[in-house]
């Protein structure tokens, strides 16, 4: 499943237009929604000496959990990334690793790096961590990967500061190719037979797009709407947030077959990821409609976040209990 809540468009939009949202629901407990019967959290395994670690991405069977971590050397902080399969913990060094984005049901990881001041996305296949090429303007950032190995993503345009789409086709291993996009894009998700979903335009004046396998590109739109901006993609549905006005985003799921819209729960301040049940899950909550359920391991001096959710239901994320960040699992849920 495609998480989208650590790259940069996003980042802003949850900064700034939900910044009252966010700082609402700070406190651990939650005092809305409706609490979720039967579903239990677990903490996944995670090396003994790393300080922090969080599980970011899962494949849409649940059998891949992909996540990362810190450990302190006498050099400084070390960036791991962590794999689950099935259950089972690898723990991967590389200079180039620091946050993941994603992973498919092959258990191909994708995430970003940085260097000289430049994004270096790169790619975990067959034990190994590999940089992806860069486009000819520079840096890059990778978003989402699908279960051929196609990988989308963005990189911006040193002269014009604008963002381009971009796709790393699994068809054609080496290369990087610029979508054709609206101008401004940033692409945020992509499904296993090929459609596209990103957010496009200047600051503050995002809409959302989505570009069929045939090539062809329409608009996700929401009537009314001041701005629009895609966050996942899974199956037929897109979640993202719209702008109608008021103090607070609206939350809401495209269906990617008809571009009609759903509202989704108000209480969720955030959304993090969808499922292609249209299931989505954002903050401490997973929501399929206009109520949200809250999950459970939020306490005193102690929260939970969502990162990811599979197609069988099952969310990963972190909890932060007195200052200590570890990986969690939900289920049942």
């Amino acid at each position: 499943m495609h998480s989208i809540a650590r790259r940069g468009l996003t980042a802003t939009v949850v900064t700034g237009l939900l910044a009252t949202a966010v700082a609402a629901t700070a406190p651990a407990t939650a005092t809305a929604g409706t609490a979720t019967r039967g579903c239990t959290i677990s903490t996944l395994p995670y090396p003994v000496d790393a300080y922090r670690a969080t599980a970011d991405a899962i494949d849409p069977t649940g059998q891949f959990v992909a996540g990362s971590g810190l450990r302190v050397t006498d050099t400084g902080n070390q960036p791991l990334l962590l794999i689950w399969a099935r259950g089972a913990l690898t723990t991967v060094e590389s200079p180039i690793v620091d946050t993941v984005a994603d992973v498919n049901a092959s258990g191909v990881v994708i995430g970003n790096g940085y260097g000289d001041g430049t994004g270096l996305p790169w790619r975990y296949r067959g034990g190994t961590v590999e940089p992806l090429p860069l486009p000819p303007s520079g840096g890059a950032h990778a978003t989402a990967i699908n279960q051929a190995g196609d990988i989308v993503g963005s990189s911006q345009d040193p002269q014009t500061g604008e963002s381009v789409a971009l796709l790393w086709p699994a068809a054609r291993p080496g290369t990087v190719e610029v979508l054709d996009a609206p101008v401004d894009a940033v692409a945020e998700g992509i499904n296993d037979d090929g459609t596209i979903v990103g957010t496009a335009g200047a600051f503050d004046q995002w809409t959302t797009w989505l570009r069929r396998p045939g090539g062809t590109v329409q608009p996700l739109s929401v009537p009314g709407a001041r701005i629009t901006v895609a966050v996942a993609a899974a199956g037929r549905w897109a979640v993202g947030h719209a702008d109608l006005g008021g103090t607070s985003t609206t939350n809401v799921r495209w269906n990617l077959r008809t571009g009609s819209y759903t509202r989704l729960s108000a209480d969720v301040p955030w959304l993090e990821d969808v499922n292609a049940r249209g299931v989505a899950v954002g903050a401490d909550r997973v929501t399929a409609g206009a109520t949200s359920r809250v999950l459970p391991g939020s306490g005193e001096r102690t929260s939970v976040g969502t990162r990811a959710i599979a197609d069988n239901g099952v969310i990963v994320g972190f909890r932060n209990s007195f200052g200590q960040v570890t990986p969690v699992r939900w289920t049942g849920c």
